[in-house]
């Protein structure tokens, strides 16, 4: 045992019941901070990240909050952390986390506090690898002598090596006669990774040998290698240690050759370059963990090395300079600097005792007492206690979580649409294949009742449309000072928006006492574009394949009265029947019934018939509600277009599928292409010359299909882009007719509006497929539950590509199957429960056959079905089906 013990800096323990290994500490200025400090980064197998600052502590004293930089957990566990220059295009540090089926690179930031808070720290996940063996371990450096970056080499429980060059995948090789995965590190003055085999061997393999070796896609016999046209992997030195190896370290403190450290079981030893034996030394222990850390003397190096028995050593060679005692086994030691105290000893047990020692002793530091100690007067005290309590009362007379200042708004934002459309188009760079893009002018006034440091203002509009300029700074605004700015929308790309809608936010710092640099503040405004800017007046048409009816229960207005802008003015009241031409090239016609209290839109698109209607009730709302009528209200009776909604899902997860195709295409060219480049390189460095066999050929061939790729790839974008605009127009639609139909509340729209409209943008890792479908198995197992079977069951926490629509569409279908029997939409619990023991008088249970029977809507007019059948309509009462259209089509 040790007379002396390791000083405690500072110390933490971390969480409760995890586990922590060798590869689970890591000890670097993460954050590029360039203070010099240290960050300490550990990792759990239960997948919790944490980042440490310390600072020191005085004995007995806890450790700081503000100490823990950031703590994360993900979803799988941590097998080892590391940092280096991961990331292309910069030279900052990275932090790599290997999982045991995925590597994930994330870039760590800390922000500055703007209030008392102190700082913030994130990090963002710059790329990942799923992999498709499960890791071991990893290690990292310049392969192949690259400058300013840093690769990764994973080995896997089945002895291969995947390298990855930053972000993309370079190539895999199995390591011949393998077993067990051992300790790995690279070299990177010999460019050779070393390792140790579990024929206890320190193996080392050339970079450049494992680049040119057989791929190792999968494994290959003796035979199959021989009859390959690659080389075979030939390893380059071989040391027998006769143990099994517990780590290994590559280290060069000096100009001179670099020392490979292993530390086995019983031994430890020092390798030189080639493999030959600079020395070793028999330890009396079982060794845990260790860690070469400085050179003091030319041409020694010290190490630290822990044991079982909880005693830290420091050997400088093969002589022992100092021991001390550790209140833990340690499984993992590094050497870090703090606040300019360099060399502390960091260590980290498997049960997650995380310590910052100091060797030495600590000095005995004589204080003198106080000469004389000032009474205290109770008095002052009280009168002070009672003023701190009258401040406390003051400041929680209100519950408010915002500041008076901002119930008061600060910073107003008022935009004001033009009702007419720009004489002189503003539109720039538009792919409409219109002759003529119209734009409309919005002018944004902002009023600053305050002092309001570094404002900034973003117009926001959804694709299609776009704004001129969309991004506007100011100076500091003075009380009772406003800024005026005008902008333009128009219509960019070549299809109809799903919203014409927009959003003006301010963001701007108010200071104050304790922060005069600002407290960060947002103001923001809606404003609503018109109909005209993505229409304009055309022939009504007479034939459509897609028809709405719309009923209200107040007599028809002309169009004259409710669409002053898309009428001449000499028809009259004679007009029923309007046609609008979208700027895309579809059009969409709207007819108002002369006998009855009906609107039919009616189109070739589904996705164009959403615009009209809506606009259409919109304007309807304003006029009754001009002439003070409070009853008015539309309704739908027909049947909910579900056949044409699912062929726009189709088309728009084809179009997924399609991207998820090219994009593996383009990675498996873009392979290829590195590999050819490579043998290339190899053959012009080579002092012989040698033919190229066709190599500038079958480089210049790769070169084509990589651009081609590139090529259907965009343009698959750009068709996906519009074909999820048209999903979300139909979706709009849709939500509306089953407002219509199942007449909805506010707070049941807003809920279906989360439902079918989570995204604002589409991509490839978060689809609308999956977020949707999940969002529709939630409702259908809590408030449209049917049983309390259906509530008990549980959902997938994780949101992953499906293989097709089919789920999707069965669990659309089986959504309004349920609205109509008596189904509520609602997100509290105890509803839900109500709702599934009391069902609705006269509403049948729901059959088990997945919807393969209809069901007649309650009130309908129609009979809904489910996809795959058709939709037939119900006549009037006395007349055939065909009298009774040819009768609706005369009242239209």
């Amino acid at each position: 045992m040790s007379l002396f013990k390791a000083r405690d800096w500072w110390s933490t323990i971390l969480g409760e019941k995890e586990e922590f290994d060798q590869g689970c500490l890591c000890v670097a200025d993460v954050d590029n901070s360039g203070s010099g400090q240290d960050k300490i980064v550990v990792g759990s197998y239960k997948g919790y990240l944490r980042i440490f600052s310390p600072h020191p502590v005085k004995p007995g004293d806890e450790v700081q909050p503000e100490d823990l930089l950031l703590e994360v957990q993900l979803r799988e566990p941590i097998l080892q952390v590391e940092v280096g220059k991961f990331v292309s295009g910069t030279e900052g540090l990275h932090l790599a986390v290997l999982h045991c089926r995925k590597l994930c690179v994330y870039a760590v930031s800390g922000t500055q506090g703007n209030v008392e808070h102190g700082n913030q720290y994130q990090i963002k996940l710059m790329y990942e690898h799923n992999l498709q063996r499960t890791a071991c371990n990893m290690t990292y450096g310049p392969f192949g002598g690259v400058k300013g970056r840093d690769f990764i080499c994973i080995q896997s429980m089945d002895g291969m090596l995947m390298l990855f060059e930053q972000e993309s995948y370079a190539f895999g090789r199995f390591l011949p006669g393998f077993l067990l995965p051992g300790p790995l590190a690279y070299s990177s003055r010999t460019d050779s990774f070393i390792t140790v085999s579990s024929c206890q061997q320190v193996e080392s393999y050339k970079y450049q040998v494992l680049a040119f070796a057989t791929d190792a896609d999968e494994r290959q016999d003796t035979e199959q290698q021989k009859l390959s046209s690659g080389k075979r992997l030939v390893v380059d030195w071989i040391l027998n240690i006769g143990e099994q190896a517990l780590d290994i370290c590559i280290v060069s403190f000096n100009q001179g050759a670099s020392s490979v450290f292993v530390l086995g079981e019983r031994n430890f030893f020092c390798l030189k370059d080639n493999g030959q034996i600079r020395f070793m030394k028999k330890l009396d222990y079982s060794s845990s963990c260790f860690i070469p850390y400085c050179s003091v003397r030319e041409g020694t190096i010290n190490t630290l090395i822990a044991n079982h028995n909880k005693i830290l050593n420091v050997y400088q060679d093969v002589t022992l300079k100092w021991a001390t005692q550790l209140p833990c086994i340690p499984v993992s030691v590094k050497v870090a600097n703090f606040q300019d105290l360099k060399g502390v000893i960091v260590t980290l047990s498997d049960d997650g005792h995380l310590q910052c020692s100091y060797l030495g002793t600590d000095p005995s530091l004589f204080q003198a007492p106080k000469v004389d100690s000032r009474e205290i007067n109770y008095e002052e005290m009280n009168a002070e206690m009672k003023e701190l309590q009258k401040i406390i009362r003051e400041a929680t007379k209100t519950q408010d979580i915002l500041p008076e200042s901002e119930k008061q708004r600060d910073i107003t934002v008022i935009a004001d649409v033009s009702p007419d459309l720009d004489e002189e188009s503003q539109a720039i760079d538009s792919e409409v294949k219109a002759g003529a893009v119209p734009s409309v002018t919005v002018k944004i006034t902002i009023h600053s009742r305050v002092t309001a440091q570094k404002p900034s203002l973003a117009v926001c509009v959804q694709a299609p449309l776009a704004v001129t300029c969309d991004q506007f700074v100011f100076d500091d605004l003075e009380p009772d000072s406003s800024e005026t700015v005008v902008v333009s929308v128009f219509l960019k790309e070549n299809c109809s928006p799903p919203e014409l809608e927009g959003t003006c936010m301010v963001s701007y710092n108010i200071p104050t006492e304790l922060n005069p640099e600002g407290i960060p503040r947002v103001s923001q405004c809606s404003f609503s574009l018109p109909l005209k800017l993505v229409c304009f007046p055309a022939q009504p048409s007479k034939a459509a394949n897609h028809k709405l009816t719309i009923d209200t229960n107040k007599p028809p207005i002309s169009f004259v009265t409710i669409f002053p802008d898309f009428v001449d003015p000499s028809e009259g009241d004679q007009a029923n029947a309007l046609g609008f031409q979208f700027l895309s090239g579809s059009k969409a016609t709207l007819l108002a019934s002369k006998t009855s209290q009906r609107y039919r839109i009616q189109s070739d698109q589904l996705e164009d018939l959403w615009l009209v209607t809506k606009e259409l009730i919109y304007r309807l709302e304003e006029h009754f509600k001009k002439q003070n009528c409070k009853d008015f209200a539309c309704t739908f009776s027909g049947s909910i277009p579900l056949q044409e909604y699912f062929e726009l899902i189709d088309r728009h997860f084809e179009l997924r599928l399609n991207a998820e195709k090219y994009q593996e295409l383009l990675s498996e060219r873009a392979v290829q292409f590195r590999a050819i480049e490579r043998r290339l390189l190899t053959r012009f460095k080579d002092k012989t010359p040698a033919p190229l066999q066709h190599l500038d050929t079958l480089l210049e061939g790769t070169f084509r299909e990589v651009i081609a790729l590139a090529d259907a790839a965009e343009e698959n974008q750009a068709s996906m882009f519009q074909a999820f605009a048209k999903l979300k127009s139909a979706t709009h639609l849709v939500i509306m007719l089953i407002s219509l139909w199942q007449k909805l509340s506010t707070d049941q729209v807003a809920i279906l509006e989360a439902t079918f409209l989570p995204l604002a943008e589409d991509t490839q890792e978060l689809g609308w497929e999956e977020t949707v479908d999940a969002a529709l198995s939630y409702l259908l197992r809590t408030c449209l539950s049917k049983s309390s079977k259906e509530q008990a069951l549980t959902l997938s926490s994780q949101l992953s590509m499906p293989k097709d629509t089919s789920r999707l569409k069965k669990n659309i279908t089986l959504f309004c199957d349920r609205l109509a029997k008596g189904g509520r939409l609602s997100l509290s619990t105890e509803s839900a429960t109500q709702q599934a023991a009391v069902m609705p008088g006269g509403c049948a249970t729901i059959p088990e056959s997945d919807l393969e029977e209809r069901t007649v809507i309650p009130g309908s007019t129609t009979i809904f079905a489910s996809h795959g059948q058709t939709t037939k309509q119900k006549s009037k009462p006395g007349l055939s089906e065909d009298a009774a259209e040819e009768t609706k089509s005369h009242e239209l």
